[in-house]
């Protein structure tokens, strides 16, 4: 449990690969205009991190040392042109939206780095559990930055779902600024100021968590202590 405990806080918080390692930002500053856009994205990098840290956990012990990053390559590229079928028969508009950025999940240098790093030297289930927290903290990183640009650069947030979950999600849109456009999000510029943002705000609660903590160690702990009492009788 403590394992799993660690993985999960590092792939969601302390080593997100977007926001503490700052790998993947072409797709992360590129297709980020909507919620909808980012979660089909940060879903296809999932499901390719899982798959490729699956897959080099179980060959870890079979590929020599001179052919290992060209073996972890071609793994990754295979788990990247299923997701891209996938996208193709069930999602093809959004597929058409995102384009090339499906088939550069392959040189996304958080999937690789993990494989290598990790993966490659742990068993199954670990191996596993990296791979889903490093995608989920990725994918959160994506929805978050997609709907703070769609919703104060368009004024609109889970705009076109239904190209990813299908006609049930078409009224899922909220419209919480009517008639409203800030061009400037919506552009790349505005993904470097919006990551930037939320770089920051992890940062100061970091800052504040380590503050607090070094508080407590600091604060002096009352101890209960004994004092035995003889007393003389005459």
């Amino acid at each position: 449990m403590s394992q799993f405990n660690e993985l999960t806080r590092n792939g969601l918080w302390s080593n997100n690969p977007a926001l503490v390692q700052l790998l993947g930002l072409c797709p992360l500053l590129a297709v980020t205009s909507t919620v909808v856009n980012a979660l089909g994205l940060g879903l296809a990098t999932l499901l390719v991190m899982i798959g490729a840290n699956v897959s080099v956990s179980l060959i870890r012990h079979h590929v020599p040392a001179s052919v290992r990053l060209p073996a972890f390559v071609m793994i990754i590229a295979a788990f990247v042109t299923c997701a891209e079928l996938l996208m193709q028969a069930y999602t093809f508009r959004l597929y058409q939206i995102l384009g090339i950025f499906i088939p550069l999940i392959v040189t996304n240098c958080a999937i690789l780095g993990r494989a290598d790093a990790f993966a490659a030297k742990n068993p199954l289930l670990p191996a596993a559990t990296d791979g889903l927290m490093m995608g989920l903290g990725f994918a959160a990183v994506l929805v978050v930055l997609g709907a703070v640009r769609e919703l104060f650069g368009q004024g609109t947030l889970f705009a076109g779902m239904e190209l990813l979950l299908g006609p049930g999600a078409a009224n899922w849109q909220v419209t919480v600024f009517a008639d409203y456009s800030f061009l400037f999000l919506v552009l790349p510029p505005g993904a470097f100021f919006a990551t930037g943002l939320l770089i920051a705000t992890k940062n100061v609660i970091d800052d504040r968590l380590e503050r607090r903590r070094h508080r407590q160690q600091a604060t002096p702990t009352k101890e209960n202590r004994r004092v035995r009492v003889t007393g003389i009788i005459r």
